[in-house]
């Protein structure tokens, strides 16, 4: 069952949480609202799950009008499960009893098979405070997966678990969802939470989405510098495009440092990676303002007179005492306009 949202806007008072918000999230894959805090993500989630009323557009299951703005179903009256980044177990309750909690009566036996499909045999007599985070995040999941929604909500559902316990339950995850089919629609601000487990991936900022997409799109295409800097790992220069080259704090660099042609005028948004560019000794340049050895070269922070900071890294020697310019490799930048879509 496909999850729609159609021209989704959305204020507290006076602010704009969203502006415009259209996209589908797919039947049976697992789609990633991806931002920082303050986005709007969790707003677009709550609006989803009947926590929050539709002002306008319209949230579409299946070519079904879910909600909007005249017809706004509370959540018990929606076919949704939310998972939230606490699990939200009650607490004095077993597992078997949480799990059984949103289950129809006829159904409620197979609520051990559900703590096992989780990976939690065996744990149905204990309560959630005998459990690990990860152990409570995964009677959470099976506590939302048991009704059999048509789409599934999760709301930072690995943030409160630590690193290394947060990869496995997410790819864990990903597989238990695929198998069960679900309409899946998880909120991150965590792009490599995003790339392990999403199949599709909405970048938002400000609330909007700028970017909507696979991995592999994101990845390959990105529609702008920071979309780019989020899934490459690059960072982002400032740059003019000037008759000789591209303007930078860090120099001039030559036309020929672009992945592509850039006609465009003005200031430009750089997309470089910090092992693509190489320190030249310039008594004009930037101060060396940190070395930090990296094995096989050093990550080397340069900081040009007005403050613009850039990272290299490089297995050439770099004298903390001299000052340097920075070259990129030729074909290593990649322009946009700043502030526009890809140029």
């Amino acid at each position: 069952m496909s999850l729609e949202f159609r021209h989704i806007a959305h204020a507290y008072g006076a602010v704009r949480a969203l502006e415009d918000i259209s996209f589908t999230a797919p039947a049976g894959e697992i789609t990633c609202l991806l931002g920082a805090s303050g986005c709007g993500k969790s707003t677009l989630l709550g609006l989803a799950a009947g926590l929050l009323r539709v002002q306008q557009g319209a949230i579409v299951l299946d070519g079904a009008v879910l909600a909007d703005a005249r017809d706004n179903p509370p959540p018990e009256a929606r076919p949704v499960g939310l998972v939230f980044q606490d699990g939200a177990l009650f607490p004095h309750m077993t597992l078997a009893a949480n799990v059984a909690f949103g289950m129809p009566k006829s159904q409620r036996g197979e609520a051990d098979a559900w703590l096992a499909r989780v990976g939690l045999a065996g744990m149905d007599r204990r309560y959630p405070h005998e459990l690990s985070g990860g152990q409570q995040q995964r009677a959470a999941l099976a506590r939302a997966m048991a009704p059999g929604p048509r789409v599934l909500l999760m709301d930072e559902p690995f943030a409160s678990v630590d690193i290394v316990l947060r990869r496995k339950l997410r790819r864990d995850c990903r597989i238990l969802l695929r198998e069960a089919g679900a309409t899946v629609v998880l909120v991150t601000h965590d792009p490599a939470e995003a790339l392990d487990i999403a199949d599709r991936i909405a970048v938002m900022e400000d609330g909007r989405i700028v970017q909507f997409g696979t991995p592999e799109e994101l990845h390959d295409a990105p529609a702008t510098a920071a979309v780019g800097a989020i899934f490459s790992g690059a960072q982002v220069i400032a740059g003019t495009r000037v008759d000789k080259g591209l303007d930078t704090p860090f120099g001039l660099w030559p036309l020929e440092s672009l992945s592509g042609e850039c006609r465009e005028a003005g200031v430009l948004d750089l997309l470089v990676q910090a092992d693509r560019l190489v320190p030249v000794a310039d008594p004009r340049g930037c101060r060396v303002r940190d070395v930090h050895p990296l094995g096989p070269c050093n990550r080397v922070l340069l900081e040009s007179s007005d403050g613009a900071a850039i990272t290299v890294e490089t297995a050439l020697p770099v004298d903390p005492a001299r000052t340097y310019g920075v070259l990129p490799d030729p074909g290593s930048v990649r322009a946009f306009v700043h502030g526009a879509q890809q140029s």
